[in-house]
């Protein structure tokens, strides 16, 4: 989101829990997800700041980095500040180009206060600007397109292969934290297959299915921005951080080391489909779930669930025999501790897949297949 948004939940108002795996290992070490737009308050002090495009380059080490000024060299042309104006108010954020015609891979929260009549201008790293118009965005993965048109041909980010990706790998990330265009910061990948809801539209959570973790360090305006490898190659869209409580309850709005992105074999689908028609339309199980409370697990006797509130008639869990009522326990072998479980499973598999549940009723407990669709 633009600004109003990462000023507030940015800085802890309005922010989630990370849902890691183990699930309460996030909330044990009272982590805090915050959405990576800079905010205008941000964008104003950076201006200040700013006289011009700067690159910084943070090395972590001389030990397994990567040449970051020969990355900087390479990918920084193809890295755009994006900004935006709406009703909410202005902001910023960062993106890449992805194909020759102009389109601009994002995260949604940076362009979603525009969506409905706002503004958007896109910064290039040698400082020229274009107006650009939202092409589709897809809310449930925090994951937008804008577009351009530029009278000269544009640089393309070159895409990389996220599912070759090794714990301890160095990786580059490039975008605009706090409105500084141009910035490269260096690190590694931390960890792997991480599931990490995010605040989304009308206060419902974006999930960052099998995101990439990374002590490269990306800050407030680095949403939507490059995750690459050594050789330049794209493998994830920087969307998130995890930030820790401080002195009298504040939380820290910068960089702790912990930052998530959408591996660029899930973001590129999804930015063709959205090119392509305008929305993404991911299969459903047919079904309403809501977490219950801690006192209903106990009486179950289980330790997490989804108590099913609906079925859609004639849908994929009422064909596979689930009930209104039933308490759901397992998704596909995963414990199902928070509705973001089952909004993973959906946004991460294709019409036709199945997912193997478990789920109790009466105090037994019962598995099944459902079929998406």
């Amino acid at each position: 989101m633009t600004d109003d948004r990462s000023t507030t939940r940015s800085t802890g108002d309005g922010t989630t829990d990370a849902t890691e795996r183990p699930a309460d290992a996030a909330r044990t070490r009272g982590w805090v997800i915050g959405l990576l737009a800079a905010g205008a308050a941000l964008v104003l002090i950076g201006g200040g700041m700013i006289a011009g495009v700067f690159t910084t380059l943070l090395l972590s080490g001389n030990r397994s980095s990567c040449d970051a000024a020969g990355v900087a060299d390479r990918v920084l042309p193809t890295i755009v500040t994006v900004q935006v104006t709406g009703a909410g108010g202005a902001g910023n954020g960062s993106g890449q180009i992805i194909d020759e015609d102009g389109h601009i891979l994002t995260n949604n929260h940076v362009i979603a206060s525009a969506a409905d009549g706002g503004e958007l201008t896109v910064r290039f790293s040698d400082g020229h600007e274009l107006p650009a118009t939202l092409v589709g965005r897809d809310p449930k993965t925090d994951l937008a397109v804008v577009k351009v048109h530029d009278d000269e041909p544009l640089p393309v980010i070159e895409p990389g292969d996220s599912g070759s990706l090794v714990v301890g790998q160095p990786v580059v990330a490039l975008g605009a934290p706090l409105g500084l265009s141009s910035t490269v910061t260096a690190g590694i990948v931390s960890a792997l297959g991480r599931t990490v809801p995010v605040p989304s539209d009308d206060d419902t959570n974006a999930v960052l299915a099998g995101a990439i973790q990374t002590d490269a360090s990306i800050n407030p305006g680095n949403s939507g921005g490059a995750l690459v490898d050594c050789s330049g190659r794209l493998v994830g869209v920087n969307t998130a951080i995890a930030t820790v409580p401080g002195s009298a309850g504040q939380r820290s709005t910068g960089s702790v080391g912990i930052g998530f992105a959408v591996p660029v074999a899930q973001a590129l689908p999804i930015a063709h489909e959205l090119i392509e028609h305008g929305e993404v339309n991911h299969p459903s199980a047919g079904i309403s779930v809501t977490p219950i409370p801690p006192s209903v697990a106990a009486a179950y006797g289980i330790t997490d669930g989804l108590f099913v509130q609906g079925i859609v008639v004639g849908g994929p869990a009422a064909k596979a025999g689930i009930r209104p009522g039933d308490i759901i326990v397992s998704l596909n072998g995963q414990p199902s501790v928070s509705a973001d479980a089952l909004t993973a499973v959906q946004v991460t598999s294709s019409a036709g897949d199945t997912v193997d549940v478990v789920y109790v009723r009466g105090g037994r407990e019962h598995t099944t297949k459902v079929t998406l669709r």
